[in-house]
């Protein structure tokens, strides 16, 4: 956080008519860091008006931390149990011969059982959190901005793109290896569409917000 007196005397020294040059000057030779007065300085919009003109602070909030943080949870548990459920069903429908263990069925069993648990427990929570925040978003634009939701929206395209880029990876070596059977296709499929839907999403959703940031590009 910014000094508030570094703060309060470059807004004085924007409204006695003082440059921003002069002002940066001034500061960094009484010893200040050219970070930190930047960062006060880039508080007040550089625009002509009589008075500093604030510009929109970043926004952070405990609670909409909490929810954030729970929203994100919420997507890795419902996207996991989601892409479990598919790998079951797959390996349910295309059996191979070698593997019909019991306790590899029965593995598979609780595999798509917990996915269902999951799921049901899981959606409907990460569906009300979403609809909440995508509302509170609508009414509260300065939301938009907040820091927690742009740190967790990046991570998540970061983790997203990672994943896609493993598929990829995955699926060409196979390929080059002469191993594509119909089980590891369809697995890699289901992989693609659902870190792709989530890459897609949270990509539209970064760009969105980055238009109410004061600090972004």
């Amino acid at each position: 956080m910014t000094d508030k007196t570094l703060v309060a005397f470059v807004k004085e020294g924007l409204e006695r008519g003082q440059s921003r040059s002069a002002i940066s000057e001034a500061l960094t030779a009484a010893g200040w860091q050219r970070g930190e007065i930047q960062s006060a300085l880039g508080q007040f919009a550089d625009v002509a008006f009589p008075i500093a003109v604030p510009r929109p602070q970043p926004y952070v909030s405990a609670r909409e931390a909490f929810l954030y943080l729970t929203f994100f949870i919420l997507l890795g548990i419902v996207s996991w149990s989601l892409g479990s459920l598919f790998y079951g069903l797959i390996d349910a429908t295309f059996k191979d011969p070698l593997d019909l263990k019991d306790y590899q069925i029965r593995r598979n069993t609780d595999r798509i059982r917990g996915a269902i648990a999951g799921l049901i427990v899981g959606t409907p929570i990460f569906l009300f959190l979403a609809r909440h925040l995508r509302k509170a978003r609508r009414t509260r634009p300065e939301m938009q901005g907040s820091r927690i939701r742009k740190w967790l929206t990046y991570l998540s395209l970061v983790v997203a793109g990672c994943t896609l880029v493993g598929d990829a990876i995955s699926l060409i070596y196979n390929l080059l290896k002469g191993d594509m059977t119909t089980t590891f296709v369809l697995k890699s499929l289901v992989l693609a569409l659902i870190a792709g839907a989530i890459f897609i999403y949270f990509l539209k959703d970064a760009e969105r917000g980055d238009d109410f940031d004061p600090e972004a590009g």
